[in-house]
């Protein structure tokens, strides 16, 4: 065993990446375990030290919420890289290309024609009844018919070793930003490490999103002008969109940088007006246009959607595509890829009740202390119930709030997340974490693109299966290798 590992302790029926790859002899674990072994601990804090120091000199920082307040802190960064071999990869690459592939074309279809909820293969109720659900939507394509260009989805690896879809995210994704800091990290601070190990890049993603939204514009290459819409520097995600925008080229923009003019989006200048083809939107349909959403939106553009659905601008990901993000809905994603693609899922779902069905509602109430309830419209970790750690009254409360909106909430098995060797820094020991990953999948350029490696995401108490930045978790950089 690993020197570094000759106290660490994993939990019956949980999956360790580290433990489990270190029992192969081919494993590029073995060169990475064996290097962090060969230091000295106060070395290695040197060096995490070094790395929060690089991610505080850039301002790599996010809000960390509780119920007191919000914080901005350093994004939290393990040394530890989590490897993933190449034909896994390939396995995962091909699955969540072929889910993404699916998706376009249910929301299409659903704005459209509504072909799979006539065919009752998903519950029309279900989708006309989400919040996310756009009526300017209905009979608008937009061009090549995508809606979600840009698109996180979230995977777990279970104690069978196998990875499940945990949910989408299809409206504005976030945390890409913190791949491509970890890496730069990683090879800044352990370069002999990394230098070692055949690692696919991940530097082309700003170039390939940049592509993406070219690819949607509805004008030749060298007349396009693309933005990135913020609500704002007091977003937690503002890191990433000026980070973005700065790699790619692009302006970055607030609501009120904006006006329309003749159904056209231009972006506010001292000289010429700059018309705008293609708008990378981060903040959600709610603020978009206080002619058509919430009335008032201080953050959006008035007339933005009238641009929008006479096809002057593209916006990137579309109005309506949330009604995907509800946990309900992605219950029915191995439905669509069989609809539409007349494929089998390559990518297996986590098993999901949801609790608008009667008889799905029965067992959930019957079951309740064995499962994970969920609302269906919240992110970032918030409302999630791991019941087998509340009490029976907590338990009685949370069976009212379900029957009382059963519409509202999924419940799933607690999937026991894989866990991963990550350096504690309270102990100064290299413990287990659960872990899981963030894919990121772009589509309007020639072909999708997966972003090699995605985000690990780390939940940094001990026995938490909680991973979201938001809640106190942490990252790992992730290594593909290389064919």
């Amino acid at each position: 065993m690993n020197s570094i590992l000759e106290n660490y302790e994993v939990k019956d029926n949980t999956f360790d990446e580290v433990i489990m790859e270190l029992k192969k002899k081919n494993s590029y674990y073995h060169g990475v375990m064996d290097k962090f072994s060969e230091m000295e601990k106060n070395e290695f804090k040197s060096l995490n030290e070094a790395a929060k120091l690089s991610f505080l000199n850039q301002g790599v920082t996010y809000a960390l919420y509780t119920k007191e307040k919000s914080e901005e802190q350093i994004f939290p960064f393990d040394l530890v890289p989590r490897i993933i071999n190449h034909d896994e990869w390939e396995v995962l690459e091909r699955g969540v290309i072929q889910r993404n592939t699916a998706l376009n074309m249910f929301i299409h279809d659903v704005y459209n024609d509504g072909k799979i909820l006539k065919d009752k293969v998903v519950p029309a109720e279900l989708i006309k009844s989400s919040v996310h659900y756009c009526k300017s939507m209905e009979g608008f394509s937009p061009p090549k018919n995508i809606y979600c260009h840009i698109s996180g989805t979230d995977l777990i690896r279970h104690s069978d070793g196998n990875y499940y879809i945990l949910e989408d995210n299809l409206r504005s994704p976030s945390g890409v930003s913190y791949v491509l800091i970890n890496r730069q990290a990683m090879t800044r601070v352990i370069p002999k490490i990394f230098n070692n190990t055949p690692v696919e890049a991940v530097s082309d993603y700003c170039e390939e999103l940049l592509k993406a939204l070219w690819g949607v514009a509805n004008k030749p290459l060298g007349e396009i002008f693309c933005a990135l819409l913020t609500p704002g520097a007091y977003n937690s995600a503002y890191f990433e969109h000026t980070y973005l925008a700065q790699k790619m080229g692009i302006e970055l923009v607030e609501g009120r940088d904006l006006f329309v003019e003749n159904d056209k989006v231009y972006l506010k200048t001292i000289g010429k007006k700059i018309q705008v083809d293609v708008l990378y939107r981060r903040i959600d349909d709610a603020y978009l246009d206080p002619e058509v959403f919430k009335a008032d939106s201080m953050l959006g553009v008035p007339g933005l959607m009238r641009a929008y659905l006479k096809g002057n601008i593209t916006i990137v990901n579309a109005p309506g595509t949330g009604i995907s993000d509800d946990k309900a809905v992605c219950a029915f994603v191995p439905d669509m890829i069989k609809y539409y693609l007349d494929e089998e899922p390559i990518l297996n779902n986590v098993p999901t009740y949801i609790c608008e069905k009667p008889e799905e509602l029965k067992y959930v109430l019957e079951n309740i202390e064995k499962l994970v309830v969920k609302p269906v419209d919240l992110s970032g970790g918030y409302g999630v119930c791991i019941c087998d750690q509340m009490s029976k009254a907590e338990l009685d409360v949370l069976k009212e709030k379900i029957k009382a909106n059963p519409r509202e909430f999924i419940a799933q098995p607690k999937m026991m997340l894989s866990t991963h060797s990550t350096f504690i820094e309270e102990s100064e020991q290299f413990e287990a974490r659960h872990i899981d990953l963030r894919t990121f999948t772009l589509m309007g350029g020639d072909k999708p693109f997966v972003l090699k490696g995605g985000l690990t995401r780390t939940a940094l108490t001990k026995g938490s299966l909680i991973v979201n930045s938001s809640q106190g978790g942490g990252s790992k950089d992730t290594w593909v290798i290389k064919e």
